[in-house]
């Protein structure tokens, strides 16, 4: 039986998290649940899988019966803890993710902030603690599942994007587009933030960070390619020219489970399976860099290093929340995380002060270039 932690309860990927639980009762003990503002899915969560601790944002009105409340990384490195779910949202899962890979657990990280931010200090952590990092974003999943059983000569990696809502959209009609609209996704279910991510493309171009850490591949030899069923999740090349692809429906389950098991599967009906009777396509097209212009800041701040994915992260944060309160236009996004990294004086070797103060000064300068009041 696996112990485990859930950061982040309860949102999307905290709940199909749950979801999996509740599919295996036998193979998992729920020791602690996390949350942000939700309080009363909380509460419903800690009657349900009963867990030791529990931890929420908002003031809980009372730890529930059997339960106390316990800060998030002290949560994560209990010593009767086998694996952690970051399911969290932002710069929040930095700490609690350091924390836990030095304390040699798993982490099942889905929280691409952390990695993005501060790549380096994670995987020097999952080293120092003998901890170790499961990949549960569904396309560096998907790069991890075709490595298995390989020996790493590893050529190119090829990661799929969607193209997002405006794949098709006149580039002078983007200024004017609707938070309602850019969230229609056309192929994924997820939350706010992600979904804008997705249809600037600074998701991708997190990814792409995220698998320069993860796989140990050079920026060069990772490549992104538009395909718009997302069917294939990710593909690598190896140095004899095979290519190994994941397919599936656009579904978060398997990736979560693949993490939680790992390196076992199981069969679970809940989870779609790809239909290969059905007529269906495969499309691929080259990504237009004018059409998603955050996706090259971001490589840029990714290669640069030091601080600058910190500020990069959080003012896409901050840009992506100004859009949906309809402060900034959809094109406005870009031009914020444009103009803080422009400022942003990189610290090339940080230590964490330096990596948290550069979230928060990108933080506080976004916010004023997106009329934002300070948090």
């Amino acid at each position: 039986m696996r112990r485990i932690v859930i950061l982040g309860s309860t949102g999307s990927i905290g709940r199909q998290t749950l979801d999996i639980v509740r599919a295996f009762p036998q193979e998992f003990e729920v020791v602690g649940l996390t949350a942000g503002n939700n309080v009363d899915l909380l509460l419903e969560q800690a009657a349900e899988f009963k867990p030791r601790y529990v931890w929420c944002n908002a003031d809980l009105p009372s730890p529930p019966a059997g339960t106390r409340l316990m800060a998030m990384d002290e949560m994560a490195t209990l010593p009767d803890v086998d694996q952690v779910m970051v399911a969290l949202m932002g710069a929040v899962g930095l700490w609690p993710t350091l924390s836990a890979l030095r304390a040699g657990k798993q982490v099942a990280l889905s929280n691409k902030e952390p990695i993005v931010m501060a790549g380096q200090m994670l995987k020097a952590a999952e080293a120092e603690g003998d901890g170790v990092i499961l990949p549960v974003d569904s396309e560096p999943s998907a790069i991890w599942q075709c490595l298995q059983g390989e020996d790493n000569h590893i050529r190119r990696l090829m990661i799929t994007a969607s193209g997002g809502p405006f794949r098709r959209t006149p580039l002078e009609e983007l200024d004017s587009v609707t938070p309602e609209q850019a969230l229609q996704h056309p192929t994924w279910r997820m939350g706010d933030k992600i979904t804008i991510d997705s249809a600037t493309l600074m998701n991708k171009a997190f990814e792409v960070i995220e698998s320069h850490w993860l796989f140990s591949v050079s920026w060069q030899d990772i490549a992104v390619v538009v395909h718009p069923q997302s069917t294939i999740h990710s593909m690598v090349e190896f140095d004899d020219g095979s290519v190994k692809a994941q397919l599936g429906p656009p579904s978060m389950r398997l990736p979560i489970q693949y993490a939680l098991f790992y390196p076992r599967r199981f069969a679970n009906d809940d989870i779609p399976r790809l239909d290969i009777g059905a007529p269906w396509s495969l499309d691929f097209e080259p990504l237009q860099p004018e059409r998603y212009p955050c996706f090259d800041l971001a490589i840029s701040a990714g290669q640069a290093g030091g601080t600058a994915p910190a500020a990069l992260s959080a003012a896409d944060e901050v840009a992506v929340d100004a859009f949906l309160k309809g402060k900034i236009p959809f094109t406005g996004i870009h031009r914020v995380v444009e103009q803080v990294l422009a400022e942003h004086g990189n610290d090339t070797e940080p230590d964490l002060d330096a990596i948290q103060a550069a979230d928060q000064w990108a933080n506080l300068r976004a916010r004023e270039l997106a009329g934002l009041p300070a948090a």
